[in-house]
């Protein structure tokens, strides 16, 4: 039997790709299973053009947010922001505290247990992404950090609608939970999105403030965690993604006749952020799964179910609440 070449599975990867954008783009794809198919056709056949989607996939995720800002009530998400400021503050907090402790407990590297603990803590992909080359972290701690969080996101969509709907969650409870225990922003849009256009406002209108946090933390986390002996270089990114949110917002807010086509641009943002997605999930290689290793895995896991496990009770007990 004759062994496929490596023409054949670009051009059956090129064909999947393809096929996976125009799903995602038809609004056919819902976001898990488009982040699934993406990492399915990344570990399967490959993905010839990695870092083109690599370096598209951050970039089409800050317009998706800012065009999503265009359906949105200003005066709304400065409420539910400011209302939000409270909870997210001491929830960071405990989550920075926490993940240092199990991060020596569980023995894993300084740079590995911060990176994975602020990404816990604020928001993920980017929170990582802004954090390592303030404290310079080296690119192979950084790869670790990001795939721990990239797998926990993929079973957070997943998951989380299922368990809201067992537990019985409205949408604005969905939403608020989401934010506060779901990692990166894409999959808080992704997973409240599944859950309705509530719980979809308040998620991703929280989770956006909570991404503000990545500002005083990329300043202050450098000053306490000197770099460690033979760290990189670089310096922090900041999230102006999030301004554009509140202009789009203000905008249709502010100018009735904007509203109707603010209507189709957040339309078509919802759109593009599902196809983020399948963009971060052909990103997935079988190198950065195996990247992560048991110890720091198990730190992601262990902090990761003790905020959602918290953060959830809060929220079933009224405590948290906008």
């Amino acid at each position: 039997m004759k062994t496929p070449d490596l023409s054949t599975f670009s051009t059956l990867a090129n064909g999947a790709l393809f096929l996976g954008a125009l799903a995602c783009l038809a609004g056919i794809l819902p976001a898990g299973l488009a982040l699934a198919f993406g990492a399915a056709i990344a570990l399967s056949v490959g993905n010839p053009h990695e870092d083109a989607s690599r370096r598209w996939a951050p970039t089409l995720l800050a317009w998706s947010v800012a065009g999503m800002g265009a359906g949105m009530d200003l005066a709304v998400v400065g409420r539910v922001g400011f209302r939000g400021i409270g909870v997210t503050a001491f929830s960071i907090t405990v989550v920075l505290a926490l993940g240092l402790l199990l991060g020596r407990l569980f023995g894993v590297k300084r740079d590995v247990s911060l990176l994975v603990t602020v990404g816990t803590a604020v928001c993920g992909g980017s929170a990582i992404a802004a954090l390592s080359p303030a404290i310079r972290a080296r690119a192979e701690d950084t790869s670790t950090a990001l795939a721990t969080v990239f797998v926990l996101n993929g079973i957070a969509l997943f998951v989380f609608p299922w368990m809201g709907h067992h537990f019985g969650l409205g949408q604005s409870e969905f939403g608020l939970w989401s934010a506060l225990a779901i990692h990166d922003t894409s999959s808080v849009a992704g997973a409240t999105l599944a859950y309705g256009t509530k719980a979809f406002e308040i998620g991703t209108t929280v989770k956006l403030a909570r991404a503000l946090w990545i500002v005083p933390l990329t300043l202050a986390l450098p000053r306490i965690f000197r770099p460690a002996e033979g760290a990189g270089s670089g310096n922090a990114k900041r999230p102006w993604f999030i301004l554009w949110f509140l202009a789009t917002a203000g905008a249709t807010t502010l100018i009735p006749a904007l509203r109707p086509a603010g209507h189709w641009v957040a339309l078509g943002a919802q759109r593009a952020l599902i196809l983020t997605l399948f963009l971060i999930g052909a990103n997935l290689s079988w190198k950065a799964l195996k990247s992560v290793g048991g110890r720091p895995f198990l730190l992601g896991v262990a902090l990761w179910a003790a905020v959602a496990t918290g953060t959830l009770a809060t929220v079933l007990l009224g405590w948290a609440v906008l």
